[in-house]
């Protein structure tokens, strides 16, 4: 069983399936921000709790992180979700402040991959949010958001959809994080910005396209296209992708789908279980899936970077099954630093295809001080 869903996991695309006082007139009034000051009162009432993680085997790069990270809940992090009108979809959103003006940092904003959602930046969060402002959106088809019926997805409409979050709801200059697909919009979005409202660029194992289809050169890709051209055709019948579907969403098979892509295993719990499994069930999730995995790889990393001189942090799990560092998005990222002076890229051992949940540890060891140093203006 287990070899066979390894196989259907190579044709699903990569990774998985403030307003602070003033909303903006498109957000809804039930608009709701967490502020970090709030911690306490949040534990005391039951809304946030929180779980120190003590095996990490680095200390994370932070003054409160002794203890190791602070996890958010799935169920806690849903509650405290807002929503924002876009084109005429719900897209949901989270924005967590610091516990101090920091007017010089400037807000991030995480962006998850295929299949995952804002509760996918559990173990991110509140970490980050020790010094910024922390914003994370769920995608059109993922999450929270709307899963619009025979909606046809693209990378370009996810890439406008995070400029319109930045222009309306964050409204300064933000540095995108992204895994994934979710790092491949960024730098389409980053790539399209005329407004000076991307700061800076965290690409967390950046995808090659929206599905694998679009990484021609890699051998592996090349001697599955014919598997991967069938499997997109048993897809568009609905009978069929149905039933594909329900297979792959149920629990035992998630589990090892996500085991076969994370570095360290003990990060699979049953928190990133029903964070991937819950939305899968929504109305429209399955018209989202074939979509993506059907549809056009977009544009392509390799022609988008060198458009691109504001500071960028590529971080790479070396245990990246979708997109290993011997293949060929792998490689071309891994040479930038040398074409590329405003690029660093830290290679994290042991790693998988989600280095945020797989190993936050080492991702904040690296990302925080990077954050930190970036030019106040």
């Amino acid at each position: 069983m287990r070899a066979r869903m390894r196989a259907v996991a190579v044709t699903a695309p990569h990774a998985l399936f403030s307003l602070p006082s003033t909303p903006s007139a498109s957000a809804s009034s039930s608009s709701t921000a967490i502020n970090f000051d709030s911690v306490s009162r949040f534990r005391r009432l039951g809304l946030f709790r929180f779980r120190a993680r003590v095996r990490h085997r680095k200390p994370i790069l932070n003054a409160a992180s002794s203890a190791g990270a602070v996890e958010v809940g799935f169920r806690e992090i849903q509650e405290k979700c807002s929503k924002w009108q876009w084109k005429g979809h719900t897209i949901s959103y989270l924005v967590v402040h610091p516990p101090q003006a920091c007017s010089s940092d400037p807000p991030v904003l995480l962006v998850h991959g295929f299949g995952a959602s804002i509760a996918h930046w559990r173990r991110n969060i509140m970490i980050l949010a020790e010094s910024q402002t922390v914003y994370a959106i769920d995608l059109l088809g993922f999450g929270a958001s709307d899963k619009p019926s025979g909606f046809a997805y693209t990378m370009e409409i996810w890439a406008q959809l995070i400029l319109d979050f930045l222009d309306e709801i964050v409204r300064k200059p933000t540095v995108l994080i992204g895994n994934s697909v979710g790092s491949l919009a960024c730098v389409i979005a980053a790539s399209e910005s005329t407004n000076a409202l991307v700061r800076g660029l965290v690409l967390l194992n950046c995808a090659g396209g929206m599905n694998n289809k679009a990484v021609v050169d890699d051998w592996r890709i090349k001697l599955l296209l014919p598997l991967l051209w069938l499997f997109d055709f048993l897809l568009k019948q609905r009978g069929i992708a149905s039933s594909i579907f329900e297979r792959v969403k149920q629990r035992d098979n998630l589990r090892n789908i996500l085991l076969s892509i994370y570095g360290n295993k003990e990060s699979v719990d049953e928190d990133l279980l029903q964070i991937i499994k819950e939305p899968a069930d929504d109305e429209g999730a399955l018209d989202a899936f074939v979509s993506i995995v059907t549809g056009p790889p977009g544009p392509n990393p390799v022609q988008l970077m060198p458009r691109l001189s504001l500071p960028i942090l590529v971080l790479w799990g070396n245990q990246d099954p979708f997109t290993p560092l011997d293949g060929p998005v792998g490689k071309y990222f891994a040479s930038l630093p040398s074409q590329q002076p405003n690029i660093s890229l830290f290679i994290l051992e042991g790693v998988g295809h989600c280095p945020h949940d797989d190993r936050p540890d080492l991702v904040h060891e690296k990302l925080i001080p990077w954050l930190a140093s970036l030019p106040t203006s």
